[in-house]
């Protein structure tokens, strides 16, 4: 529970460091006597457009992270489909053979999942992906060609689907864009830290609030960016790998002997 709630209220807190440490700035600078800065009609229009690139940035990470929602339970339904033709091939053909598709097929959800975190190399998992050819094979003997092909199909779309994962767990959404964001984010708190603003609680008050929706937008922004990042503690906004486990733990039900007494 204590786990579960400081990752979720991670970017509040991170925030709030940030905004602690601008306040502390701006108290020293006032005792200081360094608020060189005034009041300009200008500083609403930079914080204007510093939100209108935050905007910018956040409605492209949205598009990746929409489609990201829709991969595991993707995912998991080829995977499932590679089962149900595992327990046909268990019960009507041949036992061996599906016996040892439903063990090879637990292993790759496994690995998978193990992949998700970080545990497991690409060229591993690919490897366990590849290890249902050898079943495809020998299956040639027990059932039609149109049935191995489709249980190729689900194959190859298992692979696109990970390279997909891959490809967005890998890619930043435009460097370039975070970099404008963060300096200008960066220059913009300095300004406020410098302006001069009375009464002196007044600015306080308005220093903090817009520092806060700033690098809180910053941090969802580079959080949303990576939907797949289980390996990160910093990672608040995750995908959900619920229908993974799922399968898995009906692979498990499959092989068991409870399963197969229930099924006599």
């Amino acid at each position: 529970m204590n786990h579960f709630f400081s990752k979720r209220y991670a970017l509040f807190l991170n925030a709030g460091l940030v905004v602690t440490v601008v306040i502390a700035c701006k108290l020293i600078v006032h005792l200081l006597g360094w608020e060189v800065l005034s009041t300009n009609p200008l500083l609403s229009g930079i914080i204007a457009a510093n939100v209108f690139l935050m905007g910018f940035l956040l409605s492209g990470v949205m598009s990746d992270y929409k489609e990201s929602e829709r991969l595991p339970g993707e995912l998991a339904a080829a995977i499932e489909s590679l089962v149900d033709e595992a327990v046909i091939i268990n019960r009507y053909k041949d036992k061996n053979i599906g016996n040892g598709f439903l063990s090879t097929l637990l292993a790759l959800t496994q690995t998978i999942e193990d992949w998700f975190y970080k545990r497991t190399k690409t060229e591993a998992m690919m490897h366990d992906l590849r290890e249902l050819q050898r079943f495809f094979n020998e299956l040639e003997s027990v059932t039609q060609a149109n049935f191995i092909a489709r249980l190729k199909q689900e194959q190859s779309n298992i692979r696109r689907m990970l390279i997909r994962i891959r490809t967005i767990r890998e890619t930043s959404f435009i460097p370039s864009g975070y970099m404008i964001a963060t300096t200008t984010t960066t220059l913009l708190m300095t300004g406020l830290v410098l302006v001069k603003i009375e009464p002196f609680y007044e600015s306080l008050f308005f220093v903090g609030v817009i520092s806060f929706l700033l690098t809180f937008l910053l941090l969802l922004i580079r959080d949303l960016d990576n939907p797949f990042g289980y390996y990160e503690s910093s990672s608040m906004e995750e995908i959900s790998l619920a229908p993974l486990k799922d399968v898995a733990e009906r692979i498990r039900r499959l092989q068991s002997p409870v399963d197969d007494s229930i099924k006599e």
